[in-house]
């Protein structure tokens, strides 16, 4: 058998570490088993480029270099998806899989799981089911078609088995088999628990904030962590201004804020003339892109979360740090305390951003551990393939 897994964006490349070592665990155990082998090409499309922000999760997680790198780049929405569709399809017929493998809902999702069903490919979708029922994120229209082409879909918690199954997806498509980021999570706690916060800053600390002093941080120290990227939080000044405010404000004065900062995010507070705010406010600490074990790192030992990032809202849920998440909705209900998890819904509303601040400090940690986020799921993710149509 041979399978084709693809990668696009950084969100990518935590699912994809232990689904390649699952195949080769796999490989390895064919003698006693008599089970078919499994041919393995790695598809990167280059989606995110910047080398910090890709290449350096690649080497930190151990993921082989890729087989083919389609080097898309940056673009619009349609351009990366054309340019990505154009490009797959090549490969496909060159290497005529018998799988195409995608994961989550970046751009490289949609386009590879198009390309492959019109060349009569099987596609298999890691993490399908999620709906945050917003029309207007790009990721939910990736989701939604990914889905609905999908002839395995994976499902990382039974709400999304539920969501498919409203939608019309036969039962038979769908297999419930956890959350695949967590396996990368459970085989890198041990290692990360080790690294220094301190040196984390220094290492990656802004070089405009090299002239000032870095807050001493230890495992003991009490520090808020941010991270921003979502068109809805950082394109309006009248939204990012009063955010930054609150931070530089309020969380400051409590604690030191660690910040990495995107590229998008920090083209927008240049933009919007708060760039120099920022970089000068006491006790906010801004960083470079960072790399999964730091970030990992820094998640492990904060006071609290605020983010718009899903898979940090799932880490967050595991690891019991207290999570501000800064959107309307999540694909993701299952983190959410009303479910048992870590996160709450704050949007953009600085009154519940706020209020919800306070609570969450007050509440502390509470680890919580969904059905299945075992740090088995690639495993069966791999199995469930094998067995497709037995």
């Amino acid at each position: 058998m041979k399978i084709i897994s693809v990668v696009g964006a950084r969100p990518n490349f935590m699912k994809i570490a232990p689904f390649i070592n699952a195949i080769k665990k796999h490989n390895e155990k064919l003698e006693p088993s008599g089970s078919q082998p499994v041919k393995h090409l790695l598809v990167h499309t280059g989606q995110h480029y910047d080398v910090r922000m890709s290449e350096s999760f690649f080497r930190s997680l151990g993921i082989p270099n890729p087989d083919i790198n389609l080097e898309i780049g940056s673009g619009t929405h349609a351009e990366q998806v054309g340019h990505t569709m154009i490009a797959f399809e090549k490969i496909c017929i060159t290497e005529k899989p018998d799988w195409v493998v995608v994961l989550g809902d970046v751009n490289a999702t949609l386009a590879c799981s198009v390309t492959a069903k019109k060349l009569n490919i099987k596609v298999c979708h890691i993490e399908a089911g999620l709906r945050s029922g917003d029309m207007a994120m790009p990721e939910e229209i990736n989701r939604l078609v990914t889905d609905r082409l999908s002839d395995l879909l994976l499902t990382p918690d039974r709400l999304s088995n539920e969501n498919l199954k409203k939608e019309g997806v036969p039962p038979e498509k769908i297999e419930f088999v956890g959350n695949i980021m967590i396996d990368t999570l459970e085989a890198n706690r041990e290692k990360v628990a080790g690294l220094s916060i301190a040196a984390i800053l220094e290492k990656n600390r802004l070089d405009e904030q090299q002239k000032k002093p870095a807050p001493k941080l230890d495992s003991d120290s009490r520090y808020a962590v941010l991270t921003m990227h979502r068109p809805s939080n950082v394109d309006q000044k009248e939204i990012l201004e009063p955010i930054l405010n609150f931070l530089t404000e309020e969380v400051s004065k409590d604690m030191p804020v660690i910040w990495p900062i995107h590229p998008r995010t920090q083209k927008m507070l240049q933009k919007f003339g708060l760039w120099e705010k920022a970089v000068n406010a006491e006790n906010l600490v801004l960083l470079y892109p960072i790399g999964y074990h730091e970030m990992l790192r820094l998640n492990m030992g904060a006071a609290i979360m605020l983010t718009d990032s899903g898979g940090l809202q799932e880490e967050c849920c595991v690891l019991g740090t207290p999570c501000l998440t800064l959107r309307w909705n999540t694909e993701r209900p299952v983190t959410l305390k009303e479910h048992g998890g870590a996160s709450v819904l704050v949007g953009n509303n600085i009154s519940r951003i706020r209020e919800e601040y306070q609570t969450a400090l007050q509440t502390g940690r509470v680890p919580q551990r969904p059905e299945l986020w075992d740090g088995q799921t690639a495993q069966r993710c791999v199995k469930a393939i094998l067995n497709y149509g037995k």
